[in-house]
């Protein structure tokens, strides 16, 4: 097990010291801050791909999410991250998902799924590419990184994806999220 702390962290997370322990995937990152209670969850948790357990780490985010996601996604193909999302709306959750423009026309998009599943769905075609991968759950978890949103993510490509637990980014994510919501146009599904 390899430990080192990292003494100052660009961005949002400037004031936070963090211990990195790099082990078998998924790796965590644990702050050094006290927690109480068992039911504590590190601030940060990364998977990689292929075959890292990156889509089960977002299902099961969504599947515990309580009040609200926000997606903004690029390629959104994996049939399991569109089902949990739909499940979370039916559990009274309220899911929006912008995407980039090329899930208009893709052979295949989980985007028609969810369209038609009653999420309302967006596209952002503002942009030449929406490259954008993240989720906002309950106002509180940050899920980002390369990772698309697809079957090939997690099983063959070289991709990573970051569990972040903290309302300070994701208010920061939510508010650019909002921004690109204010140019993008409803989707209804082919």
């Amino acid at each position: 097990m390899l430990k080192f702390r990292i003494a100052k962290i660009p961005g949002a997370l400037a004031a936070c010291l963090f211990t990195l322990t790099c082990v078998a995937q998924p790796a965590t990152i644990v702050s050094t801050r006290p927690h109480a209670g068992s039911s504590y969850q590190p601030e940060a948790q990364v998977y990689f791909s292929p075959k890292g357990g990156a889509a089960a780490a977002v299902i099961k985010e969504i599947d515990n999410a309580r009040s609200r996601i926000r997606v903004q996604a690029y390629s959104f193909t994996h049939a399991g991250i569109a089902k949990a999302l739909l499940d979370a709306k039916r559990r009274g959750v309220d899911v929006a998902l912008i995407l980039d423009k090329s899930n208009r026309t893709a052979k295949y998009s989980a985007a028609d799924f969810t369209a038609h599943g009653g999420i309302p769905t967006y596209i952002d075609a503002a942009h030449p590419i929406a490259h954008s991968k993240i989720m906002i759950v309950d106002d509180a978890i940050v899920i980002t990184g390369s990772f698309n949103f697809t079957k090939a993510a997690e099983e063959s490509n070289a991709e990573n994806l970051l569990v972040l637990r903290s309302r300070e980014l994701a208010a920061r994510y939510l508010e650019n999220w909002t921004a690109h919501l204010a140019h993008s146009q409803p989707y209804a599904g082919r």
